[in-house]
């Protein structure tokens, strides 16, 4: 989660006791290591995206990696329909009679994409190392911060550090546990300007509904003034 890798070996040895299929969902772990070996090689096949803030960017798209020939000929029906099933499909192949429609769909990655894909990959290295020398001085600074506690990934595993996590401690704190979020004292934001947050002496009623990666609230606007309450 986040570029730090799951127990990834485990749940290989959990899905070979069983005779399942484990897939990866490498999405924000490019690069990521467990026990030196590569998150994506662990599944019978790995999902990774690329689009803008990924590790590994190509603007929009993803890989997928496997060495599963039946997962591969299936995944080529499902997004690559005509000439690339027609020449990569063995005729066979129980499925090849499909390979001029496929499932009807096309979800394949663009070619631009793909080409500045495969050659970012030559700098992931350099990209990854980057990402650690700041994940480990934040780390390193927040260690003694009450309230909060980074989450690293075991001392045997390399995380991409696609997001630094961190997990809420109220215990460590003084008084009542209270939100993180507060309602920015302008009531308002500004367009290009951060909204300043308050801490309140007591918990709001209620928080401004926000989306990740936005530094304003979304309640003063019309569109979200009557919002349905998730479940």
């Amino acid at each position: 989660m986040w570029g730090t890798p799951a127990q990834v070996a485990q749940l290989r040895d959990l899905a070979d006791q069983h005779g399942l299929k484990l897939f990866e969902d490498g999405s924000h772990a490019h690069g990521a290591t467990v026990s030196g070996r590569r998150v994506g090689s662990f599944g019978d096949a790995a999902a990774f995206s690329m689009n803008g803030p990924k590790p590994l960017s190509a603007g929009e798209g993803g890989f997928l990696l496997t060495d599963d020939a039946e997962v591969y000929h299936r995944a080529l029906l499902h997004g690559q329909y005509n000439k690339r099933c027609r020449n990569e499909i063995p005729e066979t192949y129980p499925l090849h009679r499909y390979a001029v429609t496929g499932m009807g769909l096309k979800h394949r990655i663009h070619p631009l994409a793909a080409a500045i894909g495969l050659n970012q990959l030559s700098n992931l290295d350099t990209y990854l190392a980057g990402r650690h020398r700041i994940a480990d001085y934040l780390c390193e600074r927040l260690r003694d911060v009450p309230g909060v506690e980074p989450i690293v990934p075991a001392q045997s595993d390399r995380s991409s550090w696609y997001g630094l996590i961190l997990r809420y401690r109220p215990e460590q704190l003084d008084g009542p546990a209270r939100p993180l979020l507060r309602r920015p004292t302008s009531g308002r934001c500004d367009r290009g300007r951060q909204a300043r947050f308050d801490l309140p002496a007591e918990p709001p009623a209620a928080l401004p509904r926000t989306r990740p990666a936005l530094p304003c609230p979304l309640t003063p606007l019309r569109l979200c003034s009557r919002a349905v309450p998730q479940s």
